[in-house]
């Protein structure tokens, strides 16, 4: 095989969470120029439409799924429909999540559910179905989900949020022990700094971000663009032979503390 076509995703039917903006949408739009067929899944049909039409527009096959990972039966349903629109599942992108800062001691029960339940619970419902869907098809499967720095290093105010991913991380290395029998690999990806909606409020500060980038070695904050390879990657034939990892894309921030 040459070494393009290890990276070739044609064919592959993927779904991905939390796809209306930010790194879920550009890392379905990564997938669909590898190749892949794609459903993309969010709370609102309203803003994930226009991913599925800019999928679409590329010359690529979208299909969106009205998904709050949240609610188990909807998990499974969601992906149920995936599989069905698409023809099969090869790839899970489990990217839907929520943060809030706030101090730990004014940390309430709805805080902590929420966060933990979007960011943990519905992210392992919806491997579990994937899971499911590609052992009962007896296709191989690639589950990718999106760690965090925090999932290795304490950060103050973020409780709540390292909690949920920290829990990602060891769900990740626990069902890449189990379901590699079943031909399933399952990795994550842990992204640095990277200016979304969803951390927008940091980047208005500007002692902030000259105190981020000060820590980070390449002295800059992530471009989406630069999770495209690492996610094309780990969902293909490429990595093959990797499962149970957790892959900083951060500039060198894990490697500078």
């Amino acid at each position: 095989m040459r070494n393009a076509a290890l990276f070739d995703l044609s064919g592959r039917k993927a779904l991905v969470t939390g796809a209306s903006r930010g790194i879920g949408r550009s890392l379905a739009e990564a997938l669909s120029a590898a190749g892949a067929d794609v459903a993309v899944t969010a709370r609102s049909l309203d803003s994930l439409d226009e991913t599925a039409a800019a999928i679409r527009a590329a010359g690529g096959v979208a299909h969106a799924i009205a998904l709050d990972v949240t609610d188990v039966e909807r998990c499974r349903a969601a992906v149920g429909e995936a599989a069905r629109l698409l023809g099969g599942l090869d790839i899970l992108i489990n990217n839907a999540g929520v943060e809030e800062v706030r101090p730990s001691l004014d940390v309430d029960e709805a805080l902590w559910d929420r966060i933990v339940d979007t960011n943990l619970k519905g992210a392992f419902f919806c491997a579990q179905a994937a899971a499911r869907q590609m052992r009962d098809a007896g296709r191989p499967g690639a589950i990718i989900n999106l760690c965090s720095l925090t999932s290795e290093v304490g950060i103050p105010t973020a409780v709540p949020y390292g909690s949920s991913k920290s829990g990602l991380l060891g769900m990740t290395r626990a069902l890449a022990a189990e379901w590699a029998q079943l031909g399933i690999r399952v990795n994550a990806i842990a992204p640095g700094y990277f200016r979304t909606a969803m951390t927008e409020a940091f980047y208005d500060n500007e002692a902030w971000r000259q105190s981020m980038l000060a820590k980070i070695p390449q002295h800059r904050f992530g471009d989406l663009r630069d999770l495209h390879g690492v996610a094309v990657f780990l969902a293909s034939d490429a990595a093959a032979y990797i499962t149970g990892q957790s892959i900083p894309v951060d500039g060198g921030f894990l490697a500078s503390i």
